[in-house]
This record gives structure tokens, sequence and C-alpha cells, in this order.
């Protein structure tokens, strides 16, 4: 009977996004399937797919052979890497919600890193990559990768001086208008540091804004955790409370834009990554148009 270790990465997840994100090459209606008929189990309890999660909760799944298929599927049936810049030294890809970065406890079948080093490797290309920046499990959008040491090394220089532009795209719950900063210590690394958000509101409601944000700092969960500290969470998260309507299957949070000079080139690239259709056509539901 396969069994599944809930991480603390994984406590944001529903039932159906986890076992997504751990058999990532078995369709979302065989899924849907599997919990509508009461297989998925956790102990002697069953689960219902859009159940939260806890760590360290061990979830089980019937022993069959089609699950053992899936579980074990080929590298190539997995979704391809949606490139969306490339140069000699830089490789850009649209990360999706769901997919860790790095390989870990829960991860090591699949993630963005290995996507990525398969793909190098079925093309021929021989340098080690490796990934120059981190968005939460949950979060979509561009991740920038080096190609070679040196590639990660300059990359690696340009985010720890601050001189590349990330621009969020985030729902969260309440009214907000105009501009503002949100300035505060947060924990990191077990010290408080200081952390500095700016926000632009795009559109909003009485009870939903749409905001485009931009980071100062990069702490971790440092847009959720400022929000929410603010009485405005994202839709969608679990952690910080957030709404979390059945409608929406994932945290609304979107990296839309990376901006910076190319060390090698020293011209500027910009890579625009449009909202993904899941959370922009969840949008009208709430009367917002973007």
């Amino acid at each position: 009977m396969p069994d599944f270790i809930v991480s603390a990465e994984e406590a944001d997840l529903t039932a159906k996004q986890f076992l997504h994100q751990h058999i990532p090459a078995a369709p979302l209606g065989y899924l849907r399937q599997l919990f509508k008929k009461g297989k998925v189990r956790i102990t002697d309890k069953i689960i219902a797919a859009d159940d939260s999660l806890i760590v360290g909760t061990k979830i089980s799944l019937p022993d069959s052979s089609r699950i053992q298929e899936l579980l074990f599927a080929p590298q190539d049936l997995l979704p391809k890497l949606d490139i969306l810049y490339e140069s000699r030294e830089i490789l850009i890809v649209n990360k999706p919600a769901g997919l860790a970065i790095h390989k870990g406890k829960g991860h090591e079948r699949d993630n963005l890193t290995e996507r990525v080093t398969i793909f190098l490797a079925e093309r021929g290309d021989k340098f080690q990559v490796a990934p120059v920046q981190r968005l939460d499990l949950e979060t979509s959008g561009p991740v920038l990768f080096g190609k070679g040491k040196r590639s990660c090394a300059e990359l690696g220089k340009l985010f720890m001086q601050g001189e590349v532009s990330k621009t969020y795209l985030a729902l969260v719950d309440g009214k907000l208008q105009g501009r503002g900063d949100l300035l505060s210590d947060v924990p990191a690394k077990g010290k408080l540091k200081t952390a500095r958000t700016s926000y632009l509101t795009l559109v909003s409601s009485d009870t939903v804004s749409l905001l485009e944000i931009q980071l100062h700092t990069g702490r971790q969960h440092q847009i959720r955790r400022q929000l929410a500290d603010a009485g405005h969470p994202l839709y969608g998260d679990r952690r910080y409370k957030g709404p979390c309507p059945r409608k929406l299957s994932r945290l609304f949070l979107h990296c839309r834009k990376l901006a910076f000079i190319d060390p090698f080139s020293h011209q500027r690239i910009e890579v625009d990554c449009p909202l993904p259709k899941d959370l922009s056509r969840f949008l009208p539901q709430l009367g917002i148009d973007h």
C-alpha cells in the first residue's frame, strides 16, 4: 500500500494537491475518482479532496497496479518545461503552483530542478544547472536558472545586491486602495529580519483587492506574512488564515515579472509571465475584472 508523509512545506496543500504533487503522471480526473470512492485514507479515516493537511500525517492509497504504474511513470510522461527565456548562460522557466523547485522530502521523484536537468541532458548539454531564486511551493511564475558554476555565481550576486526586480500579483481579503509600503520584522532563519514590500491596488471591491506587489527584500513567506499581519491575508492561504473558497484550488500568488541586467551581455532582460488560467478564471467569480 503506497504511503506518503506530509512535510512542513506541504501543510498548505489540500489532499488533492498533495497527491497531484506526489503522483504527477496521474490525471486529475483519476485522482478525483479516488477521493469520491473513499480510496484515500488517513490511518482508518477517509479523507476528502479539499481537506487541509497537517504536518506528519500519513496518507495511504490502495495497492493497485494502476497506482503503481502512475507512481513509476517515465519522466517523459510528465509535463514539459515552459521556457520563458534562454541564452548561453541563462534559462528562465515558468513554475506551476504545487511543484517544488528543489529535491526534498516528498519531492524526490518530481521537482522543477529535476525537470530542467532532464531536459538539458536530453538536449545534449553537459553543464550543471541550478536555480538562483526561490518561489514557495504554491506560488507560480518565472524561476531563474544558471547554466554552469560561473553563471550561477554571477546571477546569485545580482539577487544578493538587490538588482533583480520581482513583481507579483496577489488577491487579498478586504478593501485596499492606492499604493502603500509594508515594513516589518519577520522571522528568517531563527532571527528577526526587516522585510519591505510595496503594493499597488489594481482593482478592488468592498471585500477583495487585486494587488501588484514589488519585493524589496526576500524573506520566506514575506508577502503572505506581511499582508496577513496587515489584516489582508491572501486568498487560498490556509497557513495565514486567508479565505479558501472551494472554487480556488491554490494560493492566489503569482510572480508576473522578472527583470534584471544580464551580467554577461549587459542587456536588460524582462520576462512577463501572464496570470495562469486557473487564477484568471477565478477573478470574475468575485466581480474582479483584470
